[in-house]
């Protein structure tokens, strides 16, 4: 991606190297997690998510000292984002909506927000409660080796995706689909769960299309997200982590959906489009 000498968003807090007080959500219930976080990685049960959800406190994390392909990595997520802010605005402002632009918040290790305190082994995500996503830059690593998806864009896929829960946020989706925890059984409430965040994929793609219009595309770029979007797909998670699937306990969707709704999106470039909810088959 071309993104090295452009405009940098103002909307970026840099939280790394410092410490946290206060107590996590850890008593606030399964389902309350679930409902205020929405994260980039699927595969993982409620479980899995809660486990990285603490109730301790930090008061230091020591000197930081910025790496050099941590700079890079942090001028590069800023150049993205500004990217977001552009297209959301202007497809906003197609449907006379204004487009509220969120925070994004770099941290290490570990970090506290509106829907409490999380450790970086949740991956990045976005919390409702204060319009915020939050990503610690070693995903980057984590993403290149563990879920062998390398390149820039793959990261710009990141970014887009948890951009796109803000998104569904602005336009009431995530109220409506959360309204319906208590109303179905949990199976069926993990299946509203795969379409929210495959529309959130297919907005993803809205982005990549914006980018290639702007000229910021490079050869191999759409290629690198959709391998992210494959890699973190429910169903390749499990076969990793634990060796076979478990369909009803799926909450992103499989790989082959995710990659189907990015490419959507890329091709589309609407928000119209994107109705995952109304879909027959995903």
């Amino acid at each position: 991606m071309k993104w090295r000498g452009r405009g940098q968003s103002a909307n970026v807090e840099d939280r790394r190297g410092k410490g946290i007080g206060g107590v996590g959500i850890a008593g606030g219930g399964i389902g309350l997690v679930i409902v205020i976080i929405m994260t980039l990685i699927g595969g993982g049960g409620p479980g899995d998510i809660l486990n990285n959800i603490t109730g301790t406190s930090t008061t230091d994390n020591g000197t930081y000292e910025e790496t050099e392909q941590e700079k890079e990595l942090a001028d590069f997520v800023s150049v993205v984002l500004a990217d977001t802010e552009t297209v959301w605005t202007e497809l906003f402002e197609e449907q006379g909506k204004e487009y509220q632009e969120p925070v994004m918040v770099l941290y290490t290790n570990q970090v506290e927000s509106a829907c409490g305190t999380a450790g970086s082994a949740v991956g990045p995500f976005y919390c409702p409660g204060d319009y915020k996503l939050y990503i610690d830059l070693s995903f980057y690593d984590e993403l290149r080796q563990k879920f062998e998806a390398p390149g820039d864009f793959a990261m710009a896929y990141v970014i887009a995706h948890e951009v796109g829960h803000h998104v569904q946020t602005l336009l009431g989706t995530n109220k409506e689909v959360m309204a319906m925890r208590n109303q179905v059984s949990e199976e069926e409430f993990n299946q509203y769960l795969v379409r929210l965040e495959l529309q959130a994929d297919y907005y993803a793609g809205v982005f990549a299309r914006y980018a290639e219009g702007q000229g910021y595309l490079e050869a191999g770029d759409v290629e690198e997200a959709i391998t992210a979007a494959s890699a973190v797909g429910d169903d390749n998670i499990q076969k990793k982590s634990q060796g076979y699937v478990v369909p009803e306990s799926f909450t992103h969707g499989t790989s082959e959906q995710r990659m189907r709704w990015f490419k959507k999106g890329y091709e589309s470039g609407t928000i119209e489009d994107g109705d995952t909810f109304s879909a027959n088959e995903l």
